[in-house]
């Protein structure tokens, strides 16, 4: 195990409490004489989790904490665990609204230790966006309320990258949540700029890529085909493309997507950059599933979250694997050992 080498734990949020969070969090600690798993706390309700322990048929030992300090010396023995404050009821695949502070005061503190630096990194369990909406959470998901809570603390605000990575693929989408045919409109040559610049940087100080190469996707069939197929690659990729280049960033595109995704065209590029959603997240999902990792790039912390939903329909079952959770926390202690290192700087 390598509990020890840690120089700070990690923490951990509970996420929806009706979905999978508990058990793959509990099912990842259960396994740290089998693999390596790195030091971590529970945000979560103790008596919730004790209650989902006795559902799925587990005889684990847990240890109320109330501080993250205590986490890497009782890790061994039992898992550490912070209460919150605020209960959770422990209902699998029954959304309540009671659930919500609960979910969001551990992202909160959790955020919080992250920036006084008494943990290495954030890892995030799925949340249910409409089970906060419903009480009032006014956010479009989990990372814009990450760089919320980091702006205010802070003072000053933050671009958040999404990059799913795993172990045949790393790609950043440069839009995100928004609708396919949006898309062309809230894109421009600036954020297809300002994403490779955090890219880059942050693949550098905190995943130690010494000189990234970025392949950027062509936003239509075939890149656009020098205009004959629409007029945004050449009006608004391409210039992005010349910008970074001329910044010292290795950069090539635009690429047609089509063919970037095999074995030979991933071994020329460290991390992919696509222009929407599904152009990202189908080849890293198809070609990683349970081993992809989604981690937020832009903020001063370090986040990273497994790359699947809140899994509610097998939430208390023992069906859930916590392979992308667990990919998630090796993830987070590596990027925290630069970290630790002093190889990380905080997002400009």
């Amino acid at each position: 195990m390598n509990t020890p080498r840690q120089a700070r734990p990690l923490a951990v949020t509970i996420g929806e409490p009706s979905g999978v969070g508990a058990d793959i969090a509990l099912a990842a600690w259960g396994r740290r004489f089998r693999q390596p798993i790195p030091a971590f706390v529970l945000l979560a309700d103790p008596a919730m989790l004790r209650q989902r322990m006795a559902r799925l048929g587990l005889d684990l030992t847990l240890h109320e904490i109330a501080s993250s300090d205590e986490a890497l010396s009782c890790f061994a023995t039992g898992l550490p665990v912070m209460p919150l404050e605020n209960r959770h009821l422990e209902q699998p695949g029954t959304l309540d609204v009671r659930n919500a502070l609960g979910t969001i005061e551990a992202i909160d503190r959790a955020t919080q230790m992250a920036l006084a630096g008494s943990i290495g990194a954030v890892v995030t369990n799925p949340i249910d966006k409409k089970a906060l909406y419903d009480a009032g959470f006014r956010h479009p998901g989990h990372t814009e309320y990450l760089a919320d809570l980091c702006a205010r603390q802070l003072k000053r605000d933050f671009m958040p990258v999404m990059l799913l990575t795993g172990p045949e693929l790393s790609c950043v989408p440069v839009t995100i949540h928004i609708p396919l045919a949006s898309v062309p409109s809230v894109l421009t040559t600036e954020l297809i700029v300002a994403t490779g610049r955090i890219v880059a940087r942050e693949m550098r100080t905190r995943m130690g890529v010494a000189e990234p190469r970025l392949a950027i996707a062509g936003l239509n069939p075939h890149a656009g085909e020098r205009g004959a197929i629409g007029g945004e690659d050449e009006a608004i990729v391409r210039p992005a493309v010349d910008q970074l280049r001329s910044e010292g960033i290795d950069a090539v595109g635009p690429l047609p997507a089509d063919t970037m995704f095999h074995r030979q065209a991933r071994a020329l590029y460290d991390v992919a950059l696509c222009m929407y959603h599904d152009q990202a997240l189908i080849p890293a999902k198809t070609l990683a599933f349970d081993e992809t990792v989604n981690c937020t790039l832009g903020l001063p912390i370090i986040r990273t979250s497994p790359d699947h939903g809140t899994a509610a329909g097998i939430a208390g079952t023992g069906a859930a694997r916590p392979d992308s959770f667990i990919a998630a926390l090796d993830l987070a202690a590596r990027m925290a050992g630069h970290a630790d290192t002093g190889h990380t700087v905080a997002a400009a």
